[in-house]
């Protein structure tokens, strides 16, 4: 009777270990999966593109004497800079959080002006830094001695409002979306499905190719997709590519982010500042980082170009052209940057906005009532829109056939936010489970001593 008793004890130990590690398993995997994209997306503006809107708005009614730009800050809440009192009363009736800041918008465009009009020197940037109410002027590896100093000098004209910094690496054209599309220019990326009402087009990099350009499917030059009809490089970085009649591509609205999985777009929106933000790449796939400043000028080797996003997502050659995002809404087209995405760096979009309203084209597969206004987008509670884009050809996304993630299950799975809990419970069970397999192996001794000891005596 005692020995039925143990057996049921280790019978119930070892199932209450297993259970653990079950509830443990799927505490960590779902912890993974809570934030995992719905494909559904709710009718109302997520809180993020709300913020973005109320901040904009601020702004634009409150003029450029009386605040200096406005950003997202950490809890989600838009932060609008201002220049006197007043001005910080309305910001809060509004609903949002004033700063006050030295320098207007007026000052900080000034300054930026200023910084144009000087002679160009290749390998610098500058942007608005609302949240720390200065423009940033950044000179990469490749700039002189002697150009840093003349630039220094410039900032020390212009006043406090300018801040200089050193990169590493050097500005560069990502020249080499998601999907990958080949001319005699090298490899550059998709951004997005676009249409004029009757033809297909993508949009790409205006420094990908110019007008004229021929685009294949493969690096041989074998299945032509489309050709370049109009392009805009230097200034701006965007470009057309209509695609052949007989090319694979279809009024998607579905962008590639890698494993046969892809992104449904729902609408175009601006980016703001503090913003979370992701890109696709032929080179590098899916990535993220944040929108760091607004209407930027960086002056590469081959020509000067403004008002472009500038963000801490990385990039490298061949990415160029490729979706930004964010929530499922457009934001922008991969300019160029420094850096890689083993060591990180600075990467630039055009603003999408802009240049579909130069083309005179819209979205593929977005109804346009949606397109402009981005209120069809997802809310907080779903990261990006993802969904299986199935068998994908270049040059279009396929259309959605599923569900799937937009964000790598690995990086949540080792995320110690998502995971702590249920791995204590896989810890502790792990531990119960040891524990009752070294007590039965000790029982089992202490029994065979026993018969032993018995047969021999």
């Amino acid at each position: 009777m005692r020995h039925a008793r143990r057996r049921v004890v280790k019978r119930v130990a070892r199932l209450a270990a297993v259970g653990g590690l079950l509830c443990g398993g799927l505490m960590v995997t779902q912890a993974a999966m809570a934030t995992e994209p719905t494909t559904s997306p709710p009718a109302t503006r997520s809180s993020v593109l709300a913020a973005s809107g109320t901040g904009t708005g601020l702004v634009s009614r409150l003029g450029s004497s009386r605040t200096a730009g406005t950003w997202i800050a950490d809890d989600g809440r838009p932060v609008v800079a201002v220049t006197d009192e007043a001005a910080a009363a309305e910001v809060k009736k509004a609903g949002a959080r004033p700063k006050m800041v030295r320098y207007s918008g007026k000052d900080l465009k000034s300054a930026t002006a200023a910084l144009r009009s000087a002679p160009r020197v290749p390998g610098t940037s500058w942007a608005i830094d609302p949240a720390s109410n200065e423009v940033v002027v950044r000179a990469d590896s490749t700039v002189s001695k002697g150009d840093w100093a003349k630039l220094t000098d410039l900032a020390e004209e212009i006043g406090g409002s300018v801040r200089m910094e050193r990169t590493k690496g050097a500005y560069t054209m990502r020249l080499n979306g998601a999907q990958p599309i080949f001319g005699t220019g090298g490899r550059c990326s998709i951004g997005f499905n676009v249409t004029d009402g009757e033809n297909a087009f993508m949009l790409t990099a205006g420094h990908c190719g110019p007008t004229g350009s021929v685009w294949f499917s493969d690096n041989q030059g074998r299945e032509e997709i489309g050709r370049t009809v109009e392009s805009s490089f230097p200034g701006s970085d965007f470009s057309l590519v209509q695609y052949l009649k007989d090319a694979p591509s279809n009024a998607s609205n579905v962008v590639a982010v890698g494993d046969g999985r892809g992104v449904r777009i729902t609408g175009i929106g601006e980016a703001a500042v503090g913003q979370r933000v992701f890109r696709s790449g032929s080179t590098s796939g899916f990535r993220n980082g944040e929108v760091t400043g607004l209407d930027a000028t960086v002056n590469y080797p081959e020509g000067t170009v403004s008002g472009l996003i500038e963000t801490t997502v990385c990039a490298e050659p061949g990415d160029s052209g490729g979706p930004l995002f964010s929530e499922g809404v457009a934001l922008g087209v991969t300019s160029g940057g420094n850096g890689d995405c083993t060591q990180g760096g600075t990467t630039f979009f055009q603003p999408l906005g802009d240049a579909l309203d130069e083309l005179n084209v819209q979205l593929a597969g977005v109804p346009q009532a949606q397109a402009t206004a981005g209120a069809d987008a997802p809310s907080d509670d779903a990261e990006q829109g993802a969904a299986a884009p199935g068998a994908v050809e270049p040059g279009a996304v396929g259309p959605v056939d599923g569900s799937g993630a937009a964000s790598d299950l690995i990086d949540r799975l080792a995320d110690p936010r998502n995971v702590g809990p249920g791995l204590l419970v896989v810890a502790g069970s792990l531990v119960a489970l040891a524990a009752t397999r070294f007590i039965r192996t000790e029982q089992d001794r202490a029994a065979y001593r026993r018969q032993y000891s018995q047969t021999w005596s």
